[in-house]
């Protein structure tokens, strides 16, 4: 292909944008390193990467061997239990506790309260992320001032789970109550009941205003958006309206906690950030951080929710006070109520377009309720706007505003997706009723506008932050919506016989980051073997997603050895380097480079062993099926000779390391384009989704079986954001589902068939062209299923859930 042939491609659309483009474009955005050597390979000529592995830990979790946190009381005989008591009013202050009953009972072995010398004053943010954390420290350990229901008071220690309970039960809290606020836009205005008194907030966010309960604000523009608002455009204004979320995840969370005979505390944890909370954890309780081992095993779903040190500190605290391990494990109903949920939000959004059908300018609008606390209130609202905006980086004029407020509610948080799933809804949903108003098809309409490779992309860099301005390298959305729309049969539709039935096909696009640009950092060792073998220490985090066998695959594509003769171990603050930890959709990207840069150090070290024993130049050498072998001579020698030559032999001996650190100033967008059929019955309502159908450029899917899991996972999950209440309030706050039951998750036999397609593209900063693929199918179906539902019916939904009663409620009106 020529390089007029590429500039036409990238500038023009015409022709398949699953490639990447090198050319003077980038000049002012060069890679950060040159692509090393063993990525010369065929995707289909590769011993491991871009096949689909068994996952690392597959056989012992079918067969129950794998280890959760919980698991590890057997290992303790003088284990305590943890219970906690918690607030029962929306706000307030804490006049008495009694806890005479409770101290009294057989078992207790602590009571701690807000005055306990074992209970930290110290104020802290819960949030898991890089230091200095962008996020208030608003937080307590156990607190007199209470801002929801569900707020922690103080915290029991007993023999077993009953005690502990009946202790809790036995404790009697008095209260001083305030007013209080549950809606965001009550909680907004000048007359407000107020959650924070000026000072009581540390590391305060940039456009705070707690006299109007305002966390943060953020706002960021590109051009003139008033301007082109006030052209002689087409003005469209939509309003959106999102679901408070339940991360559901099967593993509650758990934390276990003792003192060792060296007088160093460890945790035992299910944690999405072992680092971080190692330092949140020194900081709050004035230990060194050397003293501090948190430890990760196998994690039952973290989705977000447990990138936050939610319930670390009860466990130290009261090991602390009990000269005992402490194991806490949140109940089934706190983890509705006193764990985290993804934000509420209310999204509006203003375009204004030409007659010609092009988009002058885009205008988004976020008011987010992050409820008691502001946690990661900040970050998931910027990612409303920087998340989704970029797809549309043609668009001259764009705008984007938040405002984080509290309210007397539960605690929000990160969550998969985080932020993207609302700002995804509100565009989608708003750029799909442009196309139909101005008579254009919805797909066309996007093609005409979204983003391409080569297209420099600003919008991310003026959301600071998070975002920094990238030059797009790997963008495959155009194969995306062309399988998307062959597997749909989106212009094969047919209409169901019976005159009340009707059916549609709705579409949304979505992109996502891959870690945070700047922000990231991993890092990994390999140690060889004397027979040959290897021990992978790596600092990134599988909270079930099978990044470690994601791990396992580029280290062993990189050695030449089996997969079977590497051992990995992660996530252990003592043992493994440091990682950031498993969010923002870094973990093969970031953690994954750190182990590809370990492997080819410890390959150069083998390589030159190899040379020695074979007496041959480097150059010639490659590693392959467990040997170093000559491609001129074709001589080999075994990875096992070299193991222990290199520790045993004559020569100059030494032990084979490899070391690897990743963090760069890269975040390249994943790409999905997500279709929805449905069947409406205009007489009720009620409607049937036939299948979902998501194509997404992941770049190089280093195990595609685990990519496509990942992305039925994720467009499960926001199935659910369409399609279930959420967790409901009442009107003091207080959470109204205690179960999954109530919750009303949907089921495997309940959710649509979803077909999931891995479109390839080559992401040349990722490691063998991988970039992100958990968190871009998270955003699309509430977008696309509202859209199929305008379609087919020709009404619309935009407070979400999409449900009979409120399509009934707009057919009804249309006929009024």
């Amino acid at each position: 292909m020529s390089d007029d042939d590429e500039t036409a491609r990238a500038d023009g659309g015409t022709a398949s944008q699953s490639e990447t483009v090198e050319d003077e474009r980038f000049e002012e955005h060069p890679l950060e390193w040159d692509e090393p050597e063993n990525n010369d390979k065929a995707p289909d000529e590769r011993d491991s990467v871009s096949h689909r592995t068994e996952k690392y830990d597959d056989r012992k979790l079918v067969t129950g061997q794998a280890k959760y946190t919980a698991d590890y009381e057997e290992r303790y005989p003088d284990l305590a239990y943890a219970a906690v008591v918690r607030s029962e009013i929306p706000h307030g202050r804490v006049t008495d506790i009694d806890t005479s009953a409770a101290e009294a009972m057989d078992g207790v072995e602590a009571v701690l309260t807000p005055e306990s010398d074992a209970v930290p004053d110290a104020k802290y943010t819960s949030a898991g992320q890089s230091y200095p954390e962008p996020s208030p420290w608003d937080m307590r350990v156990l607190n007199e001032h209470v801002r929801y229901i569900g707020d922690p008071i103080a915290a029991v220690a007993a023999d077993d789970r009953t005690t502990a309970s009946a202790a809790v039960e036995a404790i009697e809290v008095s209260y001083e109550e305030y007013d209080y606020v549950t809606d965001p836009e009550d909680a907004f205005g000048e007359d407000a009941p107020q959650l924070f008194e000026g000072g009581e907030v540390e590391n305060e966010i940039v456009g705070h205003d707690y006299d109007r309960n305002r966390m943060a604000h953020i706002e960021g523009e590109l051009g003139d958006v008033d301007a082109a608002l006030d052209g002689e455009t087409h003005v469209h204004e939509t309003e959106w309206e999102t679901i408070r979320q339940s991360h559901a995840n099967v593993e509650k969370h758990t934390s276990l906690a003792y003192t060792n005979e060296d007088d160093r505390h460890v945790l035992i944890t299910s944690t999405q950030v072992p680092n971080h909370t190692r330092r949140q954890l020194a900081h709050l309780f004035d230990i060194p951080i050397r003293d501090i081992r948190v430890t990760k095993p196998r994690v039952g779903g973290g989705f977000g929710g447990k990138q936050a040190m939610v319930v670390e500190p009860i466990p130290l605290a009261l090991s602390l006070a009990t000269d005992r391990p402490v194991l806490y494990e949140a109940s089934r109903e706190e983890e509705f109520y006193a764990m985290r949920s993804r934000h509420p939000m209310k999204v509006k959004a203003k375009t204004a377009v030409t007659d010609d059908g092009d988009i002058e300018a885009i205008d988004i609008y976020a008011l987010s309720n992050t409820g008691a606390y502001g946690s990661h209130g900040m970050t998931v609202a910027g990612n409303v706007g920087s998340k989704p905006l970029p797809l549309y980086s043609k668009v001259p004029n764009v705008h984007f505003e938040a405002d984080i407020v509290h309210t007397n509610t539960p605690q929000t948080g990160a969550m998969r997706g985080y932020g993207a799933p609302q700002g995804t809804l509100a565009l989608e949903g708003h750029l799909d009723e442009v196309a139909r108003d101005l008579g254009l098809d919805p797909v066309e309409f996007r093609r005409r506008h979204h983003m391409e490779v080569g297209d420099l992309d600003e919008i991310a860099g003026m959301m600071g932050g998070e975002g920094a301005e990238r030059r797009i390298r790997s963008c495959g959305l155009d194969e995306c919506i062309e399988r998307g729309k062959d597997a749909i049969g989106y212009d094969d539709l047919e209409q169901p016989a019976a005159d009340h039935l009707h059916r549609g096909i709705g579409m949304a696009l979505s992109a996502q980051g891959t870690g945070v640009a700047g922000d990231e950092l991993g890092a990994a060792q390999i140690m060889m073997n004397e027979d040959g073998s290897f021990h992978l220490q790596v600092g990134g985090v599988d909270i079930g997603t099978g990044a470690d066998t994601a791990f396992l695959q580029i280290a062993a594509e990189v050695l030449g050895c089996d997969e079977a003769d590497i051992v990995v171990k992660s996530a252990d603050t003592d043992v493994t380097p440091f990682d950031y930890g498993a969010y923002a959709s870094s973990t093969t990207y970031i953690s994954g480079m750190a182990v590809k840069k370990a492997a080819e150090d410890a390959k150069e070290r083998i390589l030159d062993w190899g040379s020695k024993l074979l007496d041959e130049p480097t150059e010639n050498l490659k590693t392959g099926d467990g040997t170093v072998y000559s491609e001129t001579s074709g001589d080999s020698v075994t990875l096992e000779d070299i193991g222990y030559e290199a520790v045993y032999g004559d020569d100059e001996r030494e032990h084979i390391l490899g070391k690897g650190t990743h963090c760069t100033e890269e975040s390249p967008p994943p790409f999905a384009a997500q279709f929805a059929d449905v069947t409406v019955d205009e007489t009720t309502g009620e409607f049937e989704v036939h299948e979902l159908v998501v194509a997404v450029d992941c770049g190089v899917a280093i195990n595609p079986g685990m990519a496509e899991g990942q992305i039925e996972g994720a467009n499960h999950m926001s199935y659910e954001m369409a399609v279930s209440e959420g967790i409901t309030l009442d009107d003091e706050g207080r959470a109204e589902v205690a179960d999954f039951d109530e919750y009303g998750l949907p089921s495997a036999t309940e959710t649509p068939p979803i077909e999931s397609i891995l479109v390839e593209t080559h992401e040349p900063t990722g490691p063998f062209g991988a970039k992100s693929v958990a968190e871009v199918p998270t955003n699309t179906v509430p977008p696309a299923l509202s859209n199929a539902v305008r379609d087919a019916i020709g009404v619309r939904v935009r407070e979400m859930p999409i449900t009979a009663e409120k399509i009934k409620a707009r057919l009804d009106e249309r006929k009024d």
